[in-house]
């Protein structure tokens, strides 16, 4: 149960990922800005759309924190069952 959460953990991490970097991209257009002064050449500006960019970094947040918990779900399943009992083990007596 434990390892399918932390793959479908990671599965959605790797989604968000996906979706974070077309939102990016999707973010931006590029427009033609008129010229300063009379004859001088028109000059081309990158505009970004401020609720793509809010939800690609969102998006990239989600990414990271569902990386982060299904990682540490795998590594807390690898480990061995004595320390997942919710008690010490007992310390060995010294002769």
């Amino acid at each position: 149960m434990r390892s399918r959460r932390a793959v479908l953990e990671l599965l959605l991490a790797g989604g968000a990922a996906v979706a974070c970097v077309f939102s990016w991209l999707a973010a931006s257009s590029e427009v033609v800005v008129a010229p300063v002064l009379e004859g001088e050449p028109a000059t081309a500006s990158v505009v970004y759309y401020p609720p793509l960019l809010t939800l690609s970094l969102l998006l990239a947040t989600a990414a990271g924190v569902l990386a982060v918990l299904g990682v540490s779900r795998l590594r807390r399943g690898a480990s061995p069952a004595k320390y997942h009992s919710g008690s010490l083990p007992a310390p060995n007596p010294q002769p």
